[in-house]
């Protein structure tokens, strides 16, 4: 009996006011869309999973960071996403 793992999917997030309005007023949306799917779902998912506010504004932040330099994806590399 195989397995079929190929229908699993990630629960998605929808993306809240504030990390959409960081985004826009960061100029940042175009790089945030260029992300794949699941890298998308990924930020927005771990940010909101955070309990305090405290703790959203720092994963939110480093979400901006990371989009803003490019090449990184949750403090690892990702050359996909590097810039010139």
């Amino acid at each position: 009996m195989s397995s079929d793992f190929s229908n699993l999917e990630r629960p998605k997030h929808p993306m809240p006011k504030f990390v959409k309005k960081a985004l826009e007023e960061r100029g940042l949306m175009e790089d945030y869309r260029e992300r794949p799917a699941y890298q998308q779902n990924d930020y927005i998912g771990w940010i909101n999973k955070a309990k305090r506010q405290e703790t959203k504004q720092k994963r939110l932040r480093q979400m901006l960071h990371e989009l803003e330099v490019g090449g990184v994806y949750m403090k690892m590399d990702h050359p996909p996403s590097k810039k010139e």
